[in-house]
């Protein structure tokens, strides 16, 4: 174990911690963010909750406290289409701060909100101050401060403007100005205006019958505010000018790396599909997770990416079984650290990878609690067992029950927050 492995400790684990089997669909975490600060940290679940966290600053080290939580999205139903929508948070975006009130993003698949979380004062009305004189025979009660309590608000409800499901919002950085991406379109909105968007991004055809992609995640550059990337079912991801033309997938960069063609099988298509796509800090490169790899591009060069990291290459034999069960449609997301020169990503039984872009070493680390104290074996249900070389053997019992698909990197410090199931765990 090198000097950076032996770094990263187990911090903090919020949430029930009990038996999975226990666990309600709804009680599942959809959401990790934390705010640009990283004093604050927000998960949303299936529920349609919102919790925050606050950094708590009296503690040495790294420690988060429970700071409000409210309920975001309700279950909804589409007359027009018979369709229910469910009240699943799939994204929450942190606002820049102007003052002492929080403001953020947090859509489902059809609405999109934003809040204002603030602290306010209750103050109560007391008995009459027997000190105080009469005035025209009018006794004033005496008004005194009780508590502050901290409350959220909707102060804007962004709603029907897509007719697929929302899968991406990102905040520019001119701090006036979001994108929302569902499956086929990419709008553009003011912060301040809820009754209308712009169309920036429309990849759906005359007819429907020859769709053969759709967009996957969609992100704003962290410094130039006009420029936005999206990602692809065909593994491709384009980097678009919004001052070159009003539909900005007429004149992008494309970023795609190609199969070796002997390689090729019935699911190239479907591990190729990017399901997270994200910025380094700086806006020099493009992180891209695919379902067995993750890939950093410059975006000054497109004809290769600059480096190739394979995950989960022990399924790479098995992927016939992960296609039976699903597994091959989930949606890893991935991040880099807050200097850029890490990169982050989830695999299953709870496991999670970071890795160092300069010395190319991987530190792999697991968000199981079980873990910290004995090796723990769950039901035979949902497991492979897989060992070297992707062979079948008794060692490494594959859990896909357990799967790391959402967190989020502290922007400044070495501190990761991660969703497992409905725990989230913080390492430091």
């Amino acid at each position: 174990m090198n000097e950076e492995e032996k770094r990263w400790k187990f911090a903090q684990c919020f949430g029930d911690k009990g038996d999975s089997d226990d666990i309600t669909e709804a009680d599942i975490i959809s959401s990790v963010e934390f705010d640009h600060t990283g004093d604050y940290l927000a998960t949303g679940d299936k529920g349609g909750r919102v919790v925050l966290f606050e950094r708590n600053d009296g503690k040495k080290g790294c420690e988060y406290k429970f700071h409000t939580e409210f309920q975001s999205h309700e279950p909804e139903f589409d007359y027009l289409k018979s369709l229910e929508i469910e009240e699943k948070i799939n994204k929450i975006k942190w606002c820049r701060r102007t003052n002492s009130a929080h403001f953020l993003l947090s859509t489902n698949d059809k609405t999109i909100k934003l809040w204002k979380v603030f602290e306010r004062n209750i103050k109560v009305a007391q008995e009459y101050d027997n000190n105080v004189t009469a005035r025209n025979g009018l006794f004033i009660p005496k008004i005194s401060h009780q508590d502050n309590i901290v409350a959220a608000i909707p102060r804007r409800i962004y709603a029907n403007a897509h007719a697929y499901h929302i899968n991406s919002i990102s905040v520019n950085s001119d701090s006036e100005t979001y994108l929302s991406a569902d499956d086929l379109r990419i709008n553009l909105w003011n912060l301040d205006i809820s009754e209308q968007s712009f169309n920036i991004v429309d990849i759906k055809p005359a007819n429907m019958e020859e769709l053969t992609e759709v967009i996957t995640a969609a992100e704003f550059h962290p410094q130039q505010c006009n420029l936005l990337m999206y990602s692809s079912s065909k593994g491709t991801v384009k980097l678009a000018d919004m001052r070159e033309s009003a539909l900005c997938d007429q004149n992008a960069k494309v970023f795609e790396a190609f199969e070796d063609p002997n390689n090729r099988s019935f699911f190239s298509e479907i591990i190729s599909s990017i399901s997270d796509v994200k910025f380094s800090p700086d806006g020099r490169y493009i992180l891209a997770r695919d379902y067995l790899t993750l890939k950093i591009w410059d975006i000054n060069m497109e004809s290769k990416p600059v480096q190739t990291i394979n995950i989960n290459d022990n399924l790479r034999s098995n992927l016939c079984d992960l296609y039976e069960n699903d597994c091959i449609f989930d949606k890893f997301e991935c991040m880099f650290s807050g200097d850029g020169k890490s990169v982050m990503t989830g695999s299953y039984s709870n496991n999670f990878s970071i890795y160092n872009r300069e010395t190319r070493d991987e530190i792999p680390l697991q968000a199981d609690k079980s873990a910290f104290k004995a090796k723990r074996l769950g039901s035979a249900k949902n497991k492979l067992t897989l060992g070297r070389n992707g062979k079948r053997d008794d060692v490494d019992p594959v859990d896909f029950g357990k799967k790391i698909l959402h967190a989020s990197w502290h922007p400044r410090d070495n501190i990761i927050a991660v969703a497992a199931t409905n725990n989230l765990f913080i390492f430091a």
